[in-house]
C-alpha cells in the first residue's frame, strides 16, 4: 500500500464546507469557486443531495478536487468514495473511520477538539 498524499492542501489550503440544498446549484457553485482559485471542495452529507453533488461536480467541473464532509460511519465513507470523493472529512474520529481510511488509501481529515484527540489522530 502506498502512502496517502495530502499535497492537495499545499497550494490550496482553504476548503469551503458546502451543503447543497438544491442539486441544480452544485455545478455552477463549484465552477465559480474553482474559477476563483478555490479548488478543494468539501461537499457535506448533511443534505440528501451530498453524494449526487459529489458525482456531478467530479464529472462536470474541470479542476475541482471534490471531497466529502460530515462522514460519521464506514458506510458513509464507502458511499462517498463510490460517488467520487477524493478526500474525506469527519467531524470526529473513530476506529472504524481510521481503518477505512487505511484500507482505501484516501486522505482522511478527522475532527479533533482536545489535545488528546489531536494526539490520537496523529497516531
Amino acid at each position: 500500500m502506498s502512502s496517502v498524499s495530502y499535497a492537495f492542501l499545499d497550494n490550496a489550503p482553504v476548503i469551503p464546507v458546502i451543503a447543497i440544498q438544491d442539486l441544480a446549484h452544485a455545478v455552477p457553485l463549484a465552477e465559480a469557486l474553482v474559477a476563483g482559485g478555490i479548488v478543494n471542495l468539501e461537499i457535506t452529507l448533511r443534505t440528501e443531495h451530498g453524494l449526487n453533488a459529489i458525482s456531478l461536480i467530479r464529472d462536470k467541473v474541470k479542476g475541482a478536487n471534490v471531497g466529502v464532509g460530515t462522514v460519521c460511519s464506514a458506510s458513509e465513507f464507502d458511499a462517498a468514495i463510490d460517488a467520487g470523493a477524493n478526500f474525506v472529512v469527519s467531524p470526529g474520529q473513530s476506529d472504524a473511520l481510521f481503518e477505512r481510511a487505511l484500507l482505501t488509501n484516501v486522505p482522511f481529515l478527522p475532527g479533533a477538539v482536545t489535545a488528546t484527540e489531536v494526539m490520537a489522530a496523529r497516531e
